[in-house]
């Protein structure tokens, strides 16, 4: 079975996560049969270890993992990588761990960016 991990980095403040919130919620709805966790790198739980044992309790053998990123940072490329080896090394072969792009680096996503910009201006521009 397949799961989906959305790995946001976290911060201080617990309102911060309510988009990622949303975007979970979103899918669980339209997704329902699909095991679905929300992991953050830090200052908020649960961290992604914690994230795909919970994933694993429910069957997945293949997570697919998506950065909540707008870009591939330095996070993205330097702590996301050892995080999803220690993963691999934990669980051997009996689970397959994908790491995806950056949500801000995928074509649909930019899109959605640019048209929201786009539709900001036009508001402007009607008043």
């Amino acid at each position: 079975m397949d799961g989906l991990l959305l790995f946001a980095h976290g911060a201080r403040d617990p309102s911060w996560a309510q988009p990622f919130q949303r975007i979970a919620e979103r899918i669980a709805v339209s997704r329902p049969g699909v095991p679905l966790a929300l992991a953050y790198l830090e200052l908020m739980q649960p961290g992604i270890a914690e994230a795909a044992e919970t994933l694993i309790a429910q069957g997945c053998r293949h997570v697919h993992i998506v950065p909540m990123f707008l870009g591939a940072s330095g996070h993205v490329r330097r702590d996301v990588p050892p995080l999803i080896e220690q993963l691999r090394l934990r669980h051997g072969e009996s689970i397959v761990w994908t790491l995806h792009p950056a949500i801000g680096e995928q074509d649909s996503v930019v899109a959605a960016m640019a048209a929201a910009s786009l539709q900001a201006l036009e508001r402007t521009e009607q008043r």
